[in-house]
């Protein structure tokens, strides 16, 4: 499976996820994690707190959890919301304010994260996953963030340099055309402008070296669960994904004019 494969087929299965079961409901149900008792207990919070930006859990029972469905595109569709400046900056100031939220949750005492705490200073509960797929969208605007897997503990940049990856894309003129459907190759520079402008205030940080070493980490996750016989890890593992990203990369530490 090739790495745009790969970028695909998460699109797809996200949009499978947050679909309703059944056509006319508002209830998606998925299967779930060990984590997800602990995604559920974020979640509430951030209703709590009145943000209709994220799932409202409903149900977590004999290993399925139940969630409100949000109206709007997502999985693969996302990807042409997000080809504006609207766009990239929706998903952007929406990523801001469920960081901000979250600063306050007290996690349960056997929370179970989705994918390993990253020390570091002014720590928030990412996502993990935060790119166009698992935005919901509406008139080229991100109005959810959906498919908390991959919840934990980890500083701002830790989500905001796994979306610039997708969002600028920092990736190479194929993928960009071919695979994030771009009739034209878009200034990268720019829209990861735009992204950091609606984001707000972070701190100075290298957005070449601070995005290489968030996919590298997503590289040694991928592994450890590969290794530890998870799907669909294993089966991406062992047809190459951790060549294809260390490929990535490569493509954008040799084209850092480009990003930044």
């Amino acid at each position: 499976m090739d790495d745009w494969r790969a970028a695909v087929g998460r699109a797809q299965q996200a949009n499978e996820r947050h679909r309703p079961v059944d056509v006319g409901t508002e209830v998606v149900t998925r299967p779930a994690s060990p984590a997800t008792a602990t995604v559920h207990s974020l979640l509430r919070h951030f209703r709590d707190k009145g943000l209709e930006c994220v799932p409202d859990p409903l149900e977590l029972r004999d290993g399925i959890e139940k969630l409100r469905f949000i109206e709007g595109d997502s999985g693969g569709q996302g990807w042409f919301h997000q080809h504006t400046d609207q766009g990239v900056a929706s998903a952007a100031r929406l990523l801001r304010t469920i960081h901000d939220a979250s600063v306050d949750w007290a996690p349960p005492a056997e929370a179970i994260w989705g994918a390993p705490a990253v020390p570091g200073d002014e720590v928030v509960y990412c996502q993990g996953d935060p790119g166009p797929w698992n935005f919901v969208w509406r008139d080229h605007a991100a109005v959810a963030l959906v498919d908390w897997d991959f919840l934990h503990p980890a500083p701002r940049l830790d989500d905001v340099a796994y979306a610039l990856r997708w969002f600028a894309p920092m990736r190479c003129d194929e993928f960009t055309r071919e695979w994030h459907h771009f009739p034209d190759v878009p200034d990268r520079r720019h829209r990861i402008e735009v992204f950091l402008d609606a984001y707000g205030e972070l701190p100075a940080f290298d957005v070449v070296d601070t995005v290489c070493r968030r996919i590298q980490a997503i590289r040694d996750h991928a592994r450890s669960l590969a290794e530890e016989g998870h799907e669909p890890q294993r089966t991406w593992v062992a047809d190459g994904a951790l060549d294809r990203e260390a490929a990535e990369i490569r493509w954008i530490e040799s084209h850092r004019a480009l990003l930044s």
